[in-house]
């Protein structure tokens, strides 16, 4: 599997930058993806910028201007910007829609990431990502998620603060009103948490709630929230779920517990602490020895000290 999030993006845009020619005057996103490498393209180059359906209005983005209608005469080189190509149906089909005014322009197209052997399909392009891939922006919305397992605290909605982790009323309001966070666009395959199973009830309704599609929901079986931290056991739990089918990613809120699940299975984890993807043990070292996720360890260890300290 291969993953970018939208640092990786920023990156591999300015190492590559020198691909594109300066003489654009029009920087044009494929909506929606699109919008966001056209932005950043925009800005680097010190272009306006707009989407195909404003551009085909008339209508664009200059610096320091919220919005302007042009001049057809101001622009005739423009660069259309989408995020990737896999099969080459979703340019193709922008290309189309810009027929009715290529004569007025001189259109060039751009993706950033390629799949090996569609490099022809664009004017230009940034790398070459091999399939299968997900990308930071638009995860939540991937058709395979069907193929993959959520964690909830973190992920679908916001933590519990210690105030509200109180085993009792105050948690179930939390567990009925918690604030969402990444709402996916598609269907889950399974939402494997920590939570309780005396909880299900009132998580199915959150679910239910915002619209949360899901296949099955795995709850820990145990008594109470003692019995919980006593046997430490989410990173085990979760991976065992993760393990028992032929799922594809998880998506895990806790740096910690992510390491563990990857270890435990083998298999890849977007962690949303930071919205990087862990995948075996040997990226992970080259990682920490960078000081990439030092940070969030130093984070993990302190807590460990208290914890310690408080027993």
């Amino acid at each position: 599997m291969e993953y970018r999030n939208i640092s990786d993006l920023n990156q591999t845009i300015l190492k590559r930058l020198d691909v594109l020619p300066r003489d654009f005057d029009l920087i044009v996103g494929i909506p929606r993806s699109g919008m966001l490498p056209a932005n950043l393209l925009a800005l680097y180059l010190n272009k306006p910028y707009t989407d195909i359906d404003s551009f085909l209005n008339g209508h664009i983005y200059k610096a320091g201007e919220r919005g302007q209608f042009f001049d057809i005469k101001e622009f005739k080189k423009v660069l259309v910007v989408d995020d990737s190509i896999a099969s080459g149906s979703a340019m193709k089909k922008s290309q189309k829609r810009l027929e009715e005014v290529a004569e007025n322009f001189d259109l060039k197209y751009c993706a950033i990431y390629v799949v090996p052997g569609k490099e022809k399909l664009v004017d230009y392009y940034f790398e070459s990502v091999a399939l299968p891939r997900y990308f930071q922006w638009n995860v939540f919305n991937h058709t395979t998620l069907e193929k993959a397992c959520f964690d909830i605290d973190g992920v679908l909605c916001v933590d519990p603060t210690e105030e509200q982790n109180d085993d009792g009323e105050i948690y179930t309001d939390f567990v009925l009103n918690a604030p969402p966070l990444y709402i996916p666009g598609a269907k889950i395959g399974t939402i494997v948490t920590s939570r309780l199973e005396k909880y299900r009830k009132e998580t199915e309704i959150w679910l239910d709630k915002h619209n949360v599609k899901y296949n099955k929901l795995v709850m820990l079986d145990l008594p109470n929230k003692e019995a919980r931290q006593k046997a430490n056991s989410h990173g085990q739990h979760k991976a065992k779920t993760y393990a028992s089918e032929p799922y594809v990613l998880m998506i895990e809120s806790d740096l910690g517990q992510s390491i563990e699940i990857n270890r435990l299975t083998k298999k890849p984890v977007l962690c949303t602490a930071n919205f990087e993807m862990i995948f075996d043990s040997q990226s992970l070292k080259y990682n920490i020895k960078s000081g990439k996720y030092f940070p969030f360890l130093r984070k993990i260890a302190l807590k460990v000290r208290d914890k310690i300290r408080n027993n």
